[in-house]
């Protein structure tokens, strides 16, 4: 399968995101790009593409995981808000990004978008502090 979610070796995955660890029915991964600090992906563990294709477990346990890493997120980041959302046309497989947005910085008030906006990259002693952050905060 050539899904960067379900392929560990996908090249396109080790471009974009770091794994921090498995949830009981998604995966999180810190993005490479931090343009707003603490961006996350939560990816389904199961391979679909609609949110309709998920089981009534798979769909109350992925929005489970889903509000247990917004709130490690807004403990570690203290976001004013947190933006949501599920795209997929370029990777069809569900997966949620999760934006921390904060008053006065980057877009917002806005959707956030990345195209031709300034990608932000960490050391990599501050992606491992985030992502051991992100472990201890979500027990995994």
């Amino acid at each position: 399968m050539d899904c960067m979610y379900c392929n560990e070796n996908h090249e396109k995955r080790a471009e974009l995101l770091i794994e921090v660890g498995k949830l009981p029915h998604s995966t999180l991964f810190i993005l490479k790009n931090q343009n707003h600090l603490g961006r996350v992906v939560i990816a389904l563990n199961a391979h679909r593409t609609e949110l309709f294709e998920l089981t009534d477990e798979e769909r109350q346990g992925y929005f489970e995981d889903v509000a247990r890493v917004s709130k490690a997120m807004k403990e570690l980041f203290n976001p004013d808000k947190i933006n949501y959302g599920i795209f997929g046309d370029g990777v069809p497989h569900v997966h949620m990004h999760m934006v921390p947005k904060y008053k006065d910085q980057l877009q917002w008030g806005h959707f956030f978008w990345d195209k031709g906006e300034k990608e932000v990259y960490l050391s990599d002693d501050e992606y491992a502090k985030m992502v051991a952050d992100y472990k201890a905060k979500l027990g995994i």
